[in-house]
């Protein structure tokens, strides 16, 4: 009885549905998010193959796809006992350390939903440090000239970058990648003996779809004094920005006049675990404040970088009571922010707890739990996350394969 309903409704008649044109079908999978696909490719083995056949990545580069603001998290230790001269004094190393990372979490902050990805093919030794235009980079962990790979975990592929000029121990790094082109920024930790190192040059990385590239350049020095803490820098419209740390400023560098310069930071003398994040082409800067050293703060709060470049305005600020509920599970760990979009995902530091804020609709509310992650605290690792935008396709990457196939690859 139910297969003879089913039959006769138009809508599932498996006639019209097998006799519908190719190319409308392949339109259809091509405009999925990237879960449903790979759920569709169980269908058939026509399905199965689409990704390796050229028309539909023709195709899918073509068609306009809605933005999708999501999240990748990676379980990181930080080091322990690991203590470096820096600037002239003794300071803790600020690289994570991973060692064999095999797995990453992906968060879709629309359906508060989370899928699991996995690198099998990226090496031990290996750091994630930066994300951009649906790509991963990875740095090695090992102090000396830095090898880089960047990997689209959605396809499982896997491009190495030709090894960087100055021996490094943990450098920022900002990554910018497009449709065209690659650029790569990697500054400071500048090894000048085996036991010590100073933030003293920058050196970067360019290829476009024009073969207008430089291999890695040392461009020259970075600000006096500057002090990067957070490993990893925000790319907006040609410019990396990057926290300085003691004390707090934002460096920020553009990358075509080839010029750093110092933007002093809001209420710097009261802040705690600054972040810059990146929201809708705004910088902005996440951090919780004390006016009295003395006693425990009592707000997080968001500013916005002005049009000038120089200033900030407050644009937001966590309500009280829910302040004090994260304050009372960060325990004084800190926390670390990643924005993407209208997104800012505030992961609380020993807690394995995040707070997302909605900056269009300034809705604060609890992120759930990540399903693959067994979180035992006592130093096992916290979630530190990326903007990521996943993408079946990254065509770029083609254009580093003249320098593998002529050996310029170390």
């Amino acid at each position: 009885m139910e297969a003879n309903t089913i039959s006769k409704d138009p809508w599932m008649d498996p006639i019209i549905w097998s006799r519908l044109p190719r190319q409308l079908l392949d339109r259809v999978i091509a405009l999925l998010p990237p879960p449903a696909f790979f759920r569709s490719r169980c269908v058939c083995k026509r399905w199965y193959g689409l990704l390796f056949t050229n028309p539909f990545v023709e195709l899918y580069l073509q068609l306009t796809h809605r933005k999708r603001h999501w999240f990748l998290f990676f379980k990181l230790k930080s080091p322990k006992n690991s203590f470096i001269y820096k600037n002239g004094g003794i300071s803790t190393s600020s690289s994570n350390t991973t060692t064999n990372i095999r797995e990453g979490y992906l968060f879709d902050p629309y359906e508060l939903a989370w899928y699991k990805l996995s690198f099998p093919l990226v090496p031990s030794g290996f750091s994630p440090t930066a994300s951009s235009g649906g790509l991963i980079c990875w740095i090695s962990e090992e102090a000396g000239p830095k090898s880089l790979f960047l990997s689209n975990p959605i396809v499982s592929s896997l491009t190495q970058l030709p090894q960087t000029l100055r021996s490094r121990l943990g450098p920022s790094i900002g990554l910018s990648v497009t449709p065209t082109s690659i650029d790569v920024t990697v500054a400071g930790d500048d090894m000048i003996s085996p036991y010590s190192v100073k933030n003293l040059t920058y050196e970067s990385f360019h290829i476009d779809g024009r073969w207008l590239f430089s291999l890695w350049e040392i461009n020259g020095s970075l600000p006096r004094l500057c002090n990067f803490e957070s490993g990893r820098m925000v790319h907006l419209h040609g410019r990396q920005y990057s926290m300085s740390y003691s004390p707090f400023s934002v460096l920020a560098y553009d990358l075509f006049a080839n010029m750093w310069w110092n933007i002093e930071a809001p209420m710097k003398k009261y802040l705690r675990f600054p972040s810059l994040v990146d929201s809708s082409g705004k910088l902005l800067l996440v951090a919780a404040v004390n006016r009295n050293k003395l006693k425990v703060p009592k707000s997080l709060r968001i500013w916005g970088l002005q049009s000038c470049g120089t200033s900030w305005f407050e644009m937001e600020r966590m309500p009280e009571q829910l302040y004090d509920q994260s304050a009372t599970l960060e325990n004084g760990t800190g926390f670390h922010c990643v924005g993407h979009g209208e997104f800012i995902i505030i992961m609380i530091l020993g807690s394995g707890t995040a707070l997302q804020f909605d900056m269009e609709s300034k809705l604060w509310q609890w992120v759930p739990p990540c399903p693959y992650v067994q979180y035992g605290g006592g130093g096992d690792g916290d979630l530190h996350g990326f903007a990521y935008e996943p993408t079946l396709a990254t065509p770029v990457t083609v254009l580093l394969d003249p320098f593998q196939s002529f050996g310029v690859i170390n």
